[in-house]
């Protein structure tokens, strides 16, 4: 069963040593990402899954516990581990999404319960999406999430996919949807629009739905803006 969630953006900039200079502009964000990361140590889980974008597939793509990924992609010698260090796990690199999940852990000194990661693409269909997440739910007694994923990449003129005047009300709604934990909302986002607005968070959010359904939990959104013209969303659910 689901005990808490956070959900978090993952652009790579959110990392402090990939942004550099501009580290101060994400600094809001950040903050809310620790306060997210908090509520999900407090609910004390026996397991935590941590799920993000995959690029260029539809996954679902499993990574276990010890599971690495790095940022040297983005010009900084920084690697990350998915979870405490029981041994590295074959397979995979992680995704940028999981990486950044990862770094966020790490960052809140997160060692004492199992981790793993759980990648699913833009072309996952919603239904498939939400079975993950039922699945996950159904795998350990207490089970939180931490949920990476972006909102629309269209929100002005030099954002990554120019200005689209869908984008911001799109944003809104899967912000108040976040915020107020509903998963019907969730479960119905248009992967169409989503796929136009170059979203990389309606797959994670699914899964979230489908995760949280027979539970009984509150929402807070903690953050919601568009900075680089990408929307950034942070969220808790307990």
């Amino acid at each position: 069963m689901m005990v808490a969630a956070a959900v978090c953006p993952c652009p790579p900039l959110l990392v402090s040593e990939v942004a550099v200079g501009a580290a101060h502009e994400l600094d809001a964000a950040r903050a809310a990402c620790t306060v997210a990361v908090g509520v999900l140590a407090a609910a004390r889980p026996d397991r935590l899954v941590v799920v993000g974008p995959l690029p260029g597939d539809a996954g679902p793509e499993h990574h276990p516990e010890g599971s690495t990924g790095s940022f040297r992609g983005f010009g900084v010698d920084l690697g990350v581990r998915l979870g405490a260090d029981r041994g590295t796990a074959a397979g995979r690199e992680l995704p940028p999404g999981l990486a950044v999940g990862a770094w966020l852990l790490e960052r809140a000194g997160w060692a004492d319960v199992p981790v793993e990661g759980l990648g699913v693409g833009e072309p996952l269909a919603a239904e498939r999406c939400v079975q993950e997440g039922r699945d996950i739910a159904a795998g350990a007694e207490r089970v939180a999430l931490l949920v990476m994923g972006d909102a629309s990449a269209c929100r002005t003129l030099k954002a990554p996919g120019y200005l689209d005047e869908r984008a911001a009300p799109f944003d809104a709604e899967a912000a108040r949807a976040l915020g107020a934990v509903d998963t019907a909302a969730l479960r119905a986002l248009d992967s169409g629009l989503a796929r136009d607005l170059m979203v990389s968070g309606r797959a994670p959010w699914q899964v979230l739905a489908g995760a949280a359904e027979g539970t009984a939990l509150e929402g807070r959104l903690l953050y919601e803006d568009a900075p680089y013209g990408v929307g950034y969303i942070v969220a808790t659910w307990s």
